[in-house]
């Protein structure tokens, strides 16, 4: 979602963009159970950005898709958002799941984020008509930032919101996060201007892998940033502090694929309508865990979670 965005390295872009088989889910087809031919003579690759939740989404898309006669394959070989925009955009990919912030903010350019998501979504979806690329309607997923603390350490302190956060001690103001989010506009500075946090917060540098389990046990600090919809946040029994004033802007997720694509499919846009609404932040949470807690292949948790809900 918002990782940084490698350096755009031609050699690296073409070896990648090479694997458009691979990782994928070939045998989606032959796995699906029919729901109709609408989507006969669809074919292409579904794309994904190199973590667990596009994993799941990319298998999820072309396993439904397949359920309706189309035959494609999904990549999860691409490392980088930049690279994962470029295939598609190059028409590697049939389409893959943005999210409305990365490009609004990334690939648009733009430094205002929108807080009203319904608004942010019409304006990201607007844009990037211009550049021949449609957005589905999205998911109620917001993979944003967000602060969380250790559930019974909230419970202790009473705390809810961003806004209680900033109202305790500066000996409880404890905060570990990735050196790039120290340094965002839309990140620890402008929080901390925000909520008015003290000038004395502590503030530590950490991966964002180990973030989570240092916020866990406690020692380093009391709030570690996350990714809302990380399946870590309940395996650990975290809570996220409510963004109270809104102040990071909304990463909704939904499939983009290319407008001359749609026209020629419209029942792409049908058959992801039954899908998307189901992709709440507290399902997406579930699923990414099932890959990032227990170990589990993100093609097998698309397929399980798509077959529980009736979809194939």
């Amino acid at each position: 979602m918002k990782k940084p965005v490698m350096t755009l390295l031609a050699t690296g872009v073409a070896v990648a963009l090479s694997l458009t088989a691979c990782g994928g889910a070939a045998s989606s087809s032959s796995t699906a159970a029919s729901g109709g031919k609408e989507l006969d003579g669809l074919t292409g690759v579904i794309g994904a950005k190199d973590f667990s939740e596009q994993f799941i989404l990319a298998h999820i898309t072309s396993l439904v898709l397949n359920a309706h006669g189309a035959n494609t394959t999904t990549n999860t070989s691409v490392v980088g958002s930049a690279n994962v925009r470029t295939a598609f955009e190059t028409g590697q990919f049939a389409g893959y799941w943005e999210y409305t912030g990365t490009s609004w903010i990334t690939y648009n350019k733009q430094t205002t984020p929108i807080k009203d998501k319904a608004e942010m979504f019409k304006a990201v979806k607007d844009v990037d008509a211009k550049k021949g690329i449609a957005w589905l309607d999205p998911a109620p997923l917001n993979n944003t930032y967000a602060f969380a603390i250790r559930e019974d350490k909230a419970k202790e302190l009473g705390i809810k919101s961003m806004s209680d956060v900033a109202k305790l001690p500066a000996s409880e103001q404890t905060f570990c996060m990735e050196s790039e989010f120290s340094t965002r506009d839309d990140g620890w500075p402008g929080l901390k201007k925000e909520y008015g946090l003290s000038p004395n917060a502590k503030v530590s540098m950490l991966d964002t892998g180990v973030i989570y389990t240092a916020t866990q046990k406690g020692q380093d600090c009391n709030f570690g940033e996350v990714f809302e919809t990380d399946g870590r946040i309940p395996a650990l029994k975290l809570q996220v502090m409510d963004d109270d004033k809104k102040f990071f802007p909304v990463y909704q997720g939904a499939l983009t694929i290319k407008s001359d694509l749609l026209a020629k499919y419209p029942a792409i846009a049908d058959v992801m309508s039954k899908v998307s609404p189901k992709l709440t932040t507290e399902v997406m949470q579930k699923l990414n865990a099932k890959a990032d807690v227990d170990g589990d292949d993100p093609a097998d948790v698309a397929k399980e979670w798509l077959t529980s809900e009736g979809l194939i």
